[in-house]
């Protein structure tokens, strides 16, 4: 990024009252998110032709959908976990 650009943008952040400093803050981790979402996505499809020809087994969307299901159940019993041991707080 440039230095100019930077400068200017942190400038305006400073300026924002701290609501809206939280909601820069989510927004930002969003775009991380997505961005990690997409980068996972596209190493997926780098590897999908060798697992074809490895012969593997395609994953239907019911098993997709169960893991996906079964990774959030995992993270929200960490995150109640976590805040029941008071070392973390809801920010949403």
């Amino acid at each position: 990024m440039n230095a100019n650009v930077e400068q200017t943008l942190m400038s305006k952040i400073r300026a924002l009252s701290p609501q809206q400093m939280a909601e820069v803050e989510d927004f930002v981790e969003f775009l991380t998110a997505k961005a990690r979402k997409r980068g996972a996505f596209d190493r997926l499809m780098a590897i999908a032709p060798a697992l074809e020809a490895a012969g593997a087994t395609p994953v239907g969307e019911a098993e997709i959908a169960a893991e996906i299901d079964a990774a959030r159940a995992e993270r929200r019993a960490r995150q109640a976990a976590s805040i029941s041991k008071g070392s973390g707080a809801d920010r949403s």
